[in-house]
Parts: C-alpha cells; sequence; structure tokens
C-alpha cells in the first residue's frame, strides 16, 4: 500500500508539473503572470495564443474554470446549509493531520488516528447508539459532514501526511473527487487511508474509508445520497508499564527509546467495520415569480432595419418600403411581436415541500487476541469459554430510519415569514451479542430489537442579514425509548457597531434520554452488564460573542446534567505472595448512573493579533465542574500560536511559527482496550493526574498556486515531563512530519 501511495504522489506530481510551469508562462513584455491572471485575461479566455516562444503555435491554450460552491446537509431532513471548502486554506495546514485537532483540543492515545476525546466538555457528542463508531469522528464520514459539491471544472484534492520511518512512520492519503452531469447533477467520492506502526509498542492503526455520493437539484425535486464502507483496525497495548520511563527515565539504569519501552498487552485489536447509506429527497410544490431586471439589463428595441429583416423576404422588405403608410403598419406590429417574445426572466420560489430521509447503518465491533492475554489483567474469571488463551468478542448493530415530513418554506406567505416543518420517525435497531451458551468451540449470540417512532417540529428563519433561528422538538411516542424528549433552539444577530461588525449568537437545549443501548447491555468474555437505567436530562445554554475587525470570539456555556450516565473504571489490587507488595491491578468496566445534578461551566476565549506579516493567535477555555470524580475536566485549556507570514517572488507564501498546547492538570479519563472507550478513572484507587505540562511544535507552511506543504517538528521540547495525552498513554517524542496536498480542476 505505501508502494501505490508513492506512485500516486509522483502521478500527481507528473500531473501538477505542466500546470505549475503554465503558471510561470511570459506575457508578451517578458514578465510572468500568475495563474489567477491568466485565468481573468479576456484574450485567455477567448483561447488566443499568447507567446510563441519555444511553443508549438498550432497548439491553442485552453480555459478551465475553477468555480465551484460547496454546502452539507441535514441529516434529519435534508436541509441545505452553504459550507466553505477549508482543504484549500493554507493557514494551519501543519494541524490538519493531527488527531488532537487543530488546536490540541482532543484527548488520545498519542498514535495517528487512536480514539480521542473533546477536554472541553461543550464539544463532546451525546454518546450514540452505535458507541464504538465515535471515538474515530476525527475519520468517520457521516452524511452531515460529508460536502456536496457543484464544480464548472472537474474538482480532485489529493493530499499525502508522512511521519517517521518504516518501523514507527504514519502515513496518510487522503483523495476527494467531484464533478458535475450537468448543471443540476453531480457525482464524487472520497477516499481515506491511514496507517501509523507508532512509536510505541503495540499500538498500530490502520484505517480505510470509501465514501460515494451524488446530487440532483431542481425546481421541483431534489436528491442527495451517500454510501460509505468504514475499516478500522487498532492494536491496543494498555498503555506503558510504567510512567517513570517518562516521567523520570534517569531512574532507570540506562536510557529507553519510545520502541524500548514495555506495554501492558501485546496481542490485543479493536476492529470496527462501519458502513452507512444515506438518502433524503423532496418534492417542491411552488410558483415562478419574474425577476426584477434593471433598465441597463434589459433588451434594447431593435432598429428599423433589424426589425424588417425578420421578415425574411428582399422583395417583400422592397414592397413594404415603398410605401411609407404600410411600412409604418407593419413595424409597428413587428414592434408588438417583439416585445410579445420578450419572456422576463422568471424563478421558482417553493412553498411547500413533502420530505422523504432514509439513513441505514450496519457496525460490527470485535475485540479480540491471538495470543493468550495476561490472566491477572481481569478482575474476574472469564464469563464465557473457559479461559482468556481464546479470545474473541463480536457485536452487530444495525439501524434503520425513515423520516418523513411536509415544510413549509421559509418566506411562503406575508404572516408566517419563518420556515416550518412538521415530521415523524421509525427506526429499527437490531443488535447481537455473545451469549452465556457460547462455549470454547461454538459462537451463541442474542438478539435485542427496538423499534422506536417519534413525532417532532423546527422552525427557521435564515434569510435577510440581520437576525436568524432555529428551533425543533423531537418526542418519542412508541417503543423503548418512549417518553424521550429533545428540544433544543439557536439564534443570531448581526449588527454594525462603527466599523465593526458584531455577531451575537444563543444555543438552549433540554434532553430527556434514554441510556444508549450498549449501556443498557454489554456482554463479552472479559466484562458484562445487563442494567436498568434511568432517563439523562440535560440542561444547556450557550452564548458567542464575535467581533470581525478586532478578531475577537467569546463563548461562553452552562449545563446542568442529571442522572449522568457514564463508563467507569473498576480497579482490583493485586499483591505479591507476601500479602503486601502491590504488583498491579486487575481491571474491569462498568456504567454507572450519577444520582442528583452535576453543573458545568465553560469559556472559551479566541483572540487574534495581526500586525504586519506577523500575527498571534490565541484560545483559552476555562472548565468548571461540580464533581470532580465523575465529571474530570481541565480548569485551563490553552492553544498559542505566533507565526509570520511573507512571499516569495511574489507567488510563494510562506507561513513559519511555533505553537504550544496546554491544559492544567487534572484527573483525566482512563481508556479501556476492551471497549475501545473512555472512561472515567477509579477514585477508590490511586488516580492519575495529567496536565501541565506545554506540547511545542515548530512549523513552516507553503502555498503556491494550487499546492499546500508544510514541514511540522512536533514535540521538540520532549524530555522530562508528565508528558502524556492520557493515562499511561505518552506523547510521541520529537517527530518530524511532512505534508502536501494539491488541487486539479479538468
Amino acid at each position: 500500500m505505501r508502494r501505490l501511495a508513492v506512485w500516486l504522489i509522483l502521478l500527481g506530481l507528473g500531473a501538477l508539473l505542466p500546470q505549475t510551469l503554465r503558471a510561470q508562462d511570459f506575457d508578451g513584455f517578458g514578465t510572468t503572470m500568475s495563474g489567477d491572471e491568466m485565468s481573468s485575461n479576456d484574450s485567455i479566455a477567448r483561447g488566443l495564443k499568447r507567446s510563441t516562444w519555444g511553443r508549438d503555435t498550432s497548439q491553442v491554450e485552453r480555459f478551465v474554470p475553477t468555480e465551484y460552491r460547496q454546502w452539507r446537509i441535514n441529516e434529519r431532513l435534508g436541509t441545505v446549509y452553504p459550507e466553505v471548502y477549508n482543504d484549500t486554506l493554507p493557514h494551519l495546514f501543519q494541524n490538519f493531520n493531527s488527531t488532537d485537532g487543530y488546536t490540541g483540543e482532543y484527548s488520545y492515545l498519542g498514535n495517528l488516528g487512536a480514539p480521542r476525546l473533546a477536554r472541553n466538555f461543550m464539544d463532546r457528542p451525546v454518546t450514540d447508539d452505535l458507541m464504538f463508531i465515535q471515538p474515530y469522528d476525527y475519520f468517520h464520514t457521516t452524511p452531515g459532514n460529508l460536502l456536496f459539491t457543484n464544480t464548472k471544472s472537474p474538482l480532485t484534492n489529493l493530499q499525502y501526511h508522512k511521519c517517521g520511518t518504516k518501523e514507527n512512520g504514519q502515513d496518510r492519503l487522503r483523495a476527494y473527487f467531484a464533478t458535475n452531469i450537468n448543471k443540476n447533477a453531480g457525482l464524487g467520492f472520497k477516499a481515506d487511508y491511514l496507517y501509523a506502526r507508532g512509536y510505541y509498542n503495540n499500538q498500530a492503526n490502520s484505517e480505510f474509508g470509501g465514501t460515494l455520493f451524488g446530487y440532483f437539484k431542481s425546481d421541483h425535486y431534489d436528491v442527495h445520497a451517500m454510501a460509505s464502507w468504514e475499516h478500522m483496525k487498532m492494536a491496543e497495548n494498555g498503555g506503558i508499564e510504567d510512567d517513570a520511563y517518562v516521567t523520570d527515565p534517569q531512574s532507570f539504569p540506562r536510557s529507553f527509546n519510545s520502541t524500548d519501552i514495555p506495554t501492558v498487552l501485546s496481542s490485543l485489536w479493536n476492529r470496527n467495520d462501519h458502513q452507512t447509506v444515506f438518502l433524503t429527497h423532496r418534492y417542491n410544490i411552488g410558483r415562478y415569480v419574474e425577476v426584477a431586471v434593471p433598465d441597463s439589463l434589459k433588451p434594447k428595441m431593435p432598429s428599423d432595419d433589424e426589425l424588417l429583416q425578420r421578415l425574411r423576404s428582399d422583395s417583400l422588405v422592397a414592397a413594404i418600403r415603398a410605401d411609407s403608410l404600410r411600412c409604418d403598419s407593419t413595424l409597428d406590429s413587428l414592434r408588438i411581436q417583439w416585445q410579445a417574445e420578450q419572456a422576463p426572466p422568471r424563478e421558482f420560489v417553493p412553498v411547500t415541500s413533502i420530505i422523504h430521509t432514509a439513513h441505514f447503518r450496519r457496525l460490527m465491533h470485535v475485540n479480540y487476541s491471538r495470543a493468550a492475554l495476561p490472566t491477572d489483567y481481569f478482575s474476574h474469571d472469564p464469563y464465557i469459554r473457559s479461559a482468556y488463551g481464546n479470545y474473541e468478542d463480536e457485536t452487530r448493530a444495525f439501524s434503520l430510519k425513515n423520516t418523513v415530513g411536509v415544510q413549509l418554506r421559509e418566506g411562503f406567505n406575508r404572516w408566517a415569514k419563518a420556515g416550518i416543518t412538521l415530521f415523524a420517525a421509525h427506526e429499527h435497531e437490531r443488535f447481537r451479542l455473545p451469549s452465556l451458551s457460547t462455549t470454547d468451540d461454538v459462537n451463541y449470540f442474542d438478539t435485542y430489537r427496538e423499534n422506536h417512532i417519534s413525532v417532532g417540529g423546527e422552525i427557521e428563519k435564515t434569510q435577510g442579514s440581520l437576525i436568524h433561528y432555529k428551533a425543533g422538538a423531537e418526542f418519542w411516542a412508541i417503543g423503548q425509548k418512549a417518553g424521550d424528549l429533545d428540544i433544543h433552539g439557536t439564534g443570531d444577530l448581526n449588527f454594525r457597531l462603527g466599523r465593526d461588525t458584531v455577531r451575537l449568537a444563543a444555543t438552549a437545549a433540554f434532553q430527556n434520554l434514554s441510556a444508549p443501548f450498549y449501556y443498557t447491555h454489554f456482554h463479552s468474555q472479559g466484562i458484562w452488564w445487563d442494567n436498568d437505567l434511568k432517563q439523562e436530562t440535560r440542561t444547556r445554554i450557550e452564548g458567542r460573542l464575535t467581533l470581525d475587525r478586532t478578531h475577537t470570539s467569546l463563548r461562553f456555556g452552562m449545563e446542568n446534567i442529571s442522572n449522568y450516565t457514564h463508563l467507569a473504571s473498576l480497579l482490583t489490587p493485586l499483591y505479591d505472595t507476601d500479602g503486601t507488595t502491590l504488583t498491579s491491578y486487575a481491571h474491569d468496566v462498568a456504567v454507572r448512573q450519577q444520582s442528583g445534578s452535576i453543573q458545568v461551566l465553560s469559556a472559551t476565549l479566541r483572540q487574534g493579533i495581526h500586525w504586519g506579516f506577523f500575527h498571534w493567535e490565541n484560545e483559552v477555555t476555562w472548565q468548571h465542574t461540580t464533581n470532580d470524580d465523575i465529571l474530570p475536566l481541565p480548569t485551563i485549556s490553552l492553544y498559542t500560536n505566533p507565526y509570520v507570514v511573507f512571499h516569495i517572488a511574489k507567488v510563494l507564501r510562506v507561513e513559519i511559527g511555533v505553537d504550544m498546547r496546554y491544559f492544567t492538570s487534572y484527573y483525566a479519563p482512563d481508556y479501556s482496550p476492551f471497549i475501545g472507550q473512555f472512561m472515567v478513572q477509579d477514585a477508590a484507587q490511586p488516580r492519575v493526574k495529567l496536565g501541565n505540562y506545554p506540547i511545542l511544535n515548530g512549523y513552516a507552511n507553503f502555498a503556491i498556486k494550487r499546492v499546500r506543504g508544510y514541514i511540522n517538528v512536533t514535540h521538540f521540547n520532549a524530555g522530562n515531563g508528565n508528558a502524556f495525552w492520557a493515562p499511561h498513554y505518552p506523547i510521541d517524542p520529537l517527530s518530524i512530519h511532512f505534508g502536501i496536498s494539491w488541487n486539479f480542476y479538468d
């Protein structure tokens, strides 16, 4: 696969070379012209030849338009939201391939593509019924985060990211392609391949995802569809055996490279195979209205000679010209006929839409080992089979959700300016878990089937520039989730203040939801539970203030949670034969539901400073939780990024800087390699605090025409210290990352 990646890169560079040479071509006066200047040159647009120096004069340059627009869709009702294609932006490109996020806002296991968890609680999603795929949102494609594209020329983006050697290397190859069938329809695909051996033992990740998508948009009918397949395979090492290898390496008689440090596990794997098929379509009922056209753009009445030429008979025209009275009468008739032919432009205004959305998902999660696991790692004897030497657990989940709705479109009459939607949904879910009847030789499974019926509505205003809002509610009336309720709303206000643009945004939500399926039932050889859990209630209020001129953004929020449901680590101390010397811990995982309420307060300030070629971006988040044992959060998280931007030869954009990630110490969530999820540390046993350690990266970005690249030296301050992303999972040592991205329009 690595050889394939290299060949694809060479092919891409070969295709790119002619475009780069054309971008540096000479005009008639011996000065260079940029690609954008050439595209806007009228003579080039008409296909005329320019310089003949060293060129085949029989060839004519071809103008390739590069305009495109993109959008995302709402997974529930297929509503379209315009989007900007950020994969073409050079700024922060060095962090695009970082699993910890653009600003280091995620905790993860250190290796590229590993499971991750947002440190800012306000950014954590509600746990899904198919929860095993959620920690891989860095890689996972959903209908809501897929970009649909309407382009005048086929658009291709290729990316390659590289780090390390054959022993510890990290490679990622991405491709995005979109083309139009006609002005109303388009299709494309996205492919993503990731392979990372890792700087520590037994932590290799291999992930591949492919997505096909298409759309058709017309006045009366719209349809969007996508199908994706994802395979994710992760080696689980359980963390390093002793944190002192990282925090205090001088305490050992010799130095250790990262690959010399022993890990707890050596043969355990997690695998997720996930498929998605999504279809949303709507039929629009509406009317055509005339479009007002300025007088300067309206067609002009032809001259008398041009009007007479419409008769298409020279003899008849001559006879009419000979008779002035007949000529005047004929011209009057021709003018009336010409005016009748000038149909004013019209546009379709949808009034009502009938909507149907189908969302199919299938997941297979396997946790397995090809060698005997340490028997003392578990807190109990195997639930199924006779020993952990034959360890393989599989669970499958299936979900099919159909939603039908009727939408009265925004601005449909003067009494109701906002759009109103009513919908009903049915979801069928099926889960398969190992059964206690399983033997050493035969697998038996328990099957759970659930059906949920819900109804809801939305009101939304997106038109205009001053105020926008959206509010909705969904109530589950029938099924295992009967009684669940989700109410949410957002709004924003935009206005001028002096020479600045001020945006105020607010979000509010109330959710009373049942626990996800795998919190109520989970069966495996090492972990087992069947729980009867109460509904969890969440109330959130959040606001955001943005000042464009000063590059300032302030986000603040509060959330109250009742019956907080979470995963918790359970540790059992293991002692030596003398019964007093602690040797290790046996592990278990359980679901816990906290009685009473927990409150979380959060505030995030983003401030940019721009002075000539010098720029300095800062983001600081403050959080407070009323229960550190159940919901631990760092008090302060900081990202700072001073950098300079300059151009070489007016065409090469260069960005050089140093960024830092930092968070205060806290009892960070632990990670369970047997369910692939983060969990709260066991408060009854000694816990591990992480943080209070800066992570420094130095980088250089470059961009020329349609090519971007970077060199990023990460964690160059590696040495003694609490250098961990998660308990017992160290930050990679100093490493050098490379990346390149290029776009084609042809």
